[in-house]
C-alpha cells in the first residue's frame, strides 16, 4: 500500500513581522543614484500568492584594466535564514564604492537576496516551500530559479561566487567546481578569511570528503552554470560557521571576495605567457 506524504502548509508571516529587503538594501540604493561604477536593476519581477517581488540586482563596473571586461557574479541569500552573506556582500560593494581599483578590469554582477520571500520570512525554504538550492537546471517552474538562470545564461561569467552559513559547521570551508584553476583561487580565499575566522579542517563537512577546508563535490541541483556552457567558469561556494559573531562573519566573507578577485586578475594577467 502506498501511503501518501503528509500535506504541507507554508505558514506566511504577517507583513509587520518580515525582514525588510528595502531596508537592506538602502545603502546601495544611495551608492548607486550617485556612483558611475555602481548600477541597480529593478526589473526582475515575479508574483508569489498574488504579491509582487523582486529578485534584487546590482552591476559594479571597476575602472577599465584590459581589452574586455571579466564578468563574475556573487550570490547570496538563497536559503532565506542565511543572512550573513547578504549583509557580507552589501559590506562588499561599499568597501568598492570606497575602493573601485579592487574592482578593476571587473563587470562584478551582485545577486545579494536570491530567496527574497525566505529572507522576508527569515526561512531556508521559499515561500513555496521550495529549497531553492537544489533546482538549478531540472526545469524548476520556481519563479526565482528561472529568472537566475536566465542571468547564468545572459551574462557569460567567468567565475561565480556563492556565500552560505552552515550552522553544523565550527568553521570556515568553501565547495569548489568549474574551471580546473577553481582550487587555486580557494585556497588563498580561504587563508584570507582564516585571520577572521577557524578554518573548518574535518576530513567529512556536511557529508561530503573535504582536504584543508575545501569540497570538490556539490549537492545536485546547487545553483551553478548552465550545464553546456564552455568553458566553464569558476565556481566557488563559500560557507561560514552560524556562531560566530555577526562583524566577524562579514570580515571573513570580504576578505574571501577580494582575494578571489585579485588572485583571478594575476591568473588573467600570467595567462598570455603560459
Amino acid at each position: 500500500m502506498t501511503i501518501a506524504a503528509p500535506f504541507k502548509t507554508v505558514v506566511k508571516p504577517a507583513r509587520n513581522t518580515r525582514r525588510s529587503i528595502a531596508g537592506l538594501l538602502a545603502p546601495l540604493e544611495k551608492i548607486a543614484a550617485n556612483s558611475p561604477n555602481l548600477v541597480t536593476n529593478h526589473d526582475a519581477k515575479f508574483e508569489v500568492d498574488g504579491e509582487s517581488c523582486e529578485l534584487p540586482r546590482y552591476l559594479f563596473v571597476g575602472p577599465r584594466g584590459g581589452d574586455t571586461p571579466i564578468r563574475v557574479g556573487v550570490f547570496a541569500g538563497i536559503h532565506g535564514d542565511e543572512p550573513e552573506g547578504v549583509h557580507a556582500i552589501v559590506q562588499f560593494i561599499q568597501l568598492l564604492e570606497a575602493h573601485p581599483d579592487l574592482a578593476t578590469g571587473y563587470y562584478l554582477s551582485f545577486y545579494p537576496v536570491c530567496n527574497p520571500t525566505g529572507f522576508e520570512d527569515a526561512t531556508r525554504l521559499s515561500r513555496n516551500g521550495k529549497d531553492l538550492n537544489r533546482e538549478f537546471w531540472k526545469n524548476s517552474s520556481e519563479p526565482e530559479v528561472r529568472l537566475l538562470q536566465a542571468e547564468l545564461q545572459s551574462r557569460s561569467f567567468q567565475g561565480l561566487i556563492s556565500l552560505h552559513t552552515d550552522d553544523t559547521s565550527d568553521g570556515f570551508y568553501g565547495f569548489v567546481g568549474g574551471a580546473t584553476l577553481t582550487k587555486n583561487l580557494i585556497k588563498p580565499a580561504l587563508a584570507a578569511a582564516e585571520k577572521f575566522l577557524p578554518r573548518d579542517e574535518r576530513p567529512v563537512i556536511d557529508g561530503f570528503a573535504a582536504r584543508n577546508g575545501i569540497i570538490f563535490d556539490a549537492y545536485d541541483g546547487m545553483l551553478s552554470a548552465p550545464p553546456k556552457v564552455r568553458p566553464r567558469p569558476f565556481e566557488i561556494i563559500l560557507e561560514t560557521p552560524a556562531a560566530p559573531p555577526e562583524y566577524l562573519k562579514q570580515c571573513a566573507f570580504v576578505a574571501a571576495l577580494q582575494t578571489i578577485l585579485l588572485e583571478y586578475h594575476k591568473f588573467i594577467a600570467y595567462a598570455p605567457n603560459l
